[in-house]
């Protein structure tokens, strides 16, 4: 019992020290340090391997994007963001879902136009995620929507953002937009309402 409680405590330590280290690393990419953000990619890589599985797993099956492909790029965006000022990795996660959700969306648009036409991506949500039970969503007409709430609130579109496509908790959610948990499930509850009645 004491050598299993000895182990836990040793793989906590060592994922707490496995964070501060990606987090010391992204700060120095965001400096421009090529080495550090060559050192990053293998500490941050099976989770946004996870992240884009996600994503994907929500979409049409014969997607021509995977995961591996996904995460590449997302990963060259997240190290070219020179204006973010990184909090951490929740923070850094965060910003790698927003970004996986646009080359979606800019992929399902190249698609579509390619097809001229037709049903060309499709999300499933979660039922705890989901505007209103037993919705199928385009992929398109959500973010479109995502877009006017951000005209109404920027906060709750950004919390939508995070809650469909980051797998964030609510209260790193919250974290990662400087709020209470508290204000944060009231944000969701009144956007998710607001989003059911725009995509119904």
């Amino acid at each position: 019992m004491r050598v299993g409680q000895g182990n836990c405590s040793g793989m906590i330590e060592d994922d707490e020290e496995r964070r501060a280290h990606a987090t010391e690393l992204l700060s120095k990419a965001k400096q421009g340090d090529s080495a550090s953000a060559e050192r990053l990619l293998p500490l941050v890589y099976d989770e946004l391997h996870n992240l884009a599985e996600r994503f994907l797993r929500r979409e049409v099956a014969n997607h021509t994007l995977q995961p591996t492909a996904l995460v590449h790029e997302a990963y060259l965006r997240l190290v070219e963001q020179d204006r973010v000022d990184w909090q951490g990795r929740t923070h850094f996660f965060a910003v790698g879902a927003r970004i996986m959700h646009r080359l979606l969306i800019d992929h399902g648009r190249n698609r579509k136009r390619a097809k001229r036409g037709g049903g060309w991506l499709r999300i499933t949500l979660a039922p705890e995620v989901a505007p209103a039970a037993g919705m199928e969503l385009d992929a398109m007409a959500v973010h479109e929507a995502i877009e006017k709430l951000e005209k109404l609130d920027p906060r709750q579109a950004r919390l939508v953002e995070l809650r469909f496509f980051s797998g964030l908790s609510m209260a790193e959610i919250a974290d990662v937009l400087g709020v209470s948990k508290r204000t944060a499930e009231a944000d969701w509850t009144h956007a998710r309402a607001w989003l059911a009645r725009e995509l119904s």
